[in-house]
């Protein structure tokens, strides 16, 4: 059976802090040339989760 792609989500504006829609995803910085080696997140069993190269804080907010 095949997997579900890793969505990749990049921040272009430099902001602080991104909402996102997903729990598990790929950081990549900002689009290339601007990026850092893409890194996979997973906020487990928690809402947020900051990126160890670009200190992005990513938020989980549920799809509506």
């Amino acid at each position: 059976m095949a997997q579900a792609a890793i969505p990749k989500i990049s921040n272009d504006d430099g902001a602080s802090e991104v909402f996102v829609g997903v729990k598990e995803f790929e950081c990549i910085g900002a689009e290339p040339p601007y990026d850092h080696p893409h890194i996979f997140l997973d906020m487990g069993s928690e809402d947020e989760i900051i990126c160890p190269y670009c200190s992005t804080r990513f938020r989980f907010k549920k799809p509506v």
